[in-house]
This record gives C-alpha cells, sequence and structure tokens, in this order.
C-alpha cells in the first residue's frame, strides 16, 4: 500500500496520466526558474538604465556605452538604441523633416518595444495550460482508475474495504499528482504575468518620454 507500489500497480492508463503530469510538472518547473532569471535580468537592466538615462549623461555618450565591443543590449536598452540608430540616421539626411524624423523614431521604438514583450511573455502560455488542463487531466485518471476498480469488484465473490481501497487509492494520486502540476503553474503564471505587464508599462512610458525628449531636441535645432 506504498505510494510507490500502488503507482507500480495502476493500470496502463492511469500510469499514462501520471506520467504525463509528472513530465508536464518538470517542464513547468523548468520555465518557472527560466522566467524567473529572465524577468529579474530585465528588471535589473531597466533600473540600471534609468539610473543612467535620467542622470544627463549625452545621450550619444550612453549608446557609445551601451554598444561597446558589441555588447548585447536588452530590454530598455533595446528600445533606446533602436530610437537614436533611426534617429541619427534621419537626421544625416537633411531632406527629411522634423516630424518625419519623430514618427520614424516611433515606429523603429514600436518594433522593439514589440520584440521586448513577446520576450517576456515567451512560455507564459505553457504555465497557463499546466495550471489549467492539468486537474482535469488528474481527474481523468482518478475516474479511469475508480471505474477500473469497480469492474474489478464484479469478478470477487465478497467486496471489502481491502479488495476497494488500492483501486481508490491508486486513482486518487492522479489527482494529487494534477494538483501538484497545476498549483505552481498558476501562482507561477500569475506573478509572472504580471511582472511581464509592468515591465511592459515601463518601456511603452520609456518610448514615449524619449520620443518627447528627441521632439525637443529636433525643434529646438530647427528654431536656431
Amino acid at each position: 500500500m506504498s505510494i510507490w507500489g500502488l503507482i507500480l500497480n495502476a493500470s496502463f492508463v492511469v500510469q499514462l496520466v501520471m506520467l504525463t503530469l509528472l513530465l508536464a510538472s518538470v517542464f513547468s518547473w523548468v520555465v518557472i526558474f527560466q522566467r524567473k532569471r529572465v524577468l529579474g535580468r530585465a528588471k535589473k537592466v531597466r533600473r540600471n538604465f534609468e539610473d543612467q538615462f535620467w542622470s544627463g549623461i549625452d545621450l550619444s555618450d550612453l549608446y557609445r556605452q551601451l554598444t561597446v565591443d558589441g555588447r548585447k543590449v536588452e530590454g530598455m536598452e533595446n528600445i533606446f538604441t533602436a530610437g537614436i540608430k533611426e534617429f541619427t540616421r534621419l537626421r544625416q539626411n537633411g531632406t527629411v523633416e522634423a516630424d518625419a524624423i519623430i514618427e520614424g523614431v516611433d515606429r523603429a521604438m514600436r518594433v522593439a518595444l514589440y520584440r521586448e514583450e513577446e520576450r517576456l511573455d515567451q512560455h507564459l502560455p505553457f504555465l497557463a495550460t499546466v495550471g489549467s488542463i492539468s486537474p482535469y487531466v488528474g481527474l481523468f485518471g482518478t475516474v479511469w482508475g475508480i471505474m477500473h476498480a469497480f469492474i474489478g469488484l464484479a469478478e470477487v465473490q465478497q467486496a471489502t474495504l481491502a479488495t476497494v481501497a488500492p483501486g481508490i487509492a491508486e486513482a486518487l494520486i492522479a489527482t494529487a499528482i494534477g494538483l501538484a502540476a497545476a498549483i505552481p503553474a498558476v501562482v507561477a503564471y500569475n506573478r509572472f504575468s504580471s511582472t511581464a505587464d509592468s515591465l511592459a508599462s515601463s518601456y511603452e512610458n520609456f518610448a514615449n518620454e524619449f520620443s518627447s525628449v528627441l521632439y525637443r531636441k529636433v525643434h529646438v535645432r530647427e528654431g536656431n
């Protein structure tokens, strides 16, 4: 009547359900640790970049610092570099009007913003799927196991608790594994979704603020 013994003696369908849920749980934990690392890195990059950007540093110097020696830019840095590169390219073309420059910068930053949002949301649908369907998969294994146990009762002369208990116990293990897979996935999904939404909102706010800075910069130059 040990848990391991019940699993080994379970029917093939129940064992298959348990294995599926176990694999889903393992993969969800891999995703949880990976998302925790990525989102934690994104928050750190955002904090450090905002400190640099609003410190009054020259935008050209900041761009050189971020791209020195082929350094990989990420998060808010990517939005900034996309905007400043497009701004510099269009300004060097003397025939482009100021409003057209800002429109081009906005488009470049919007593309970078969408890419960063996709990176933040990566693998989150998997956690949502595991969290939503694992209890039902476990319940299917439980129903199948109980059905199998009652079918077995028809083959005995006298039904006792000792006869029916192992079948019901092995069936309930499937539900337990389903809940064990679903609960961490749901908690992680809710937390990571909130963090990703917060980061995406800060990225969008920065893009708007940076666009305003460049707007003033290009119109002040025209006024002079």
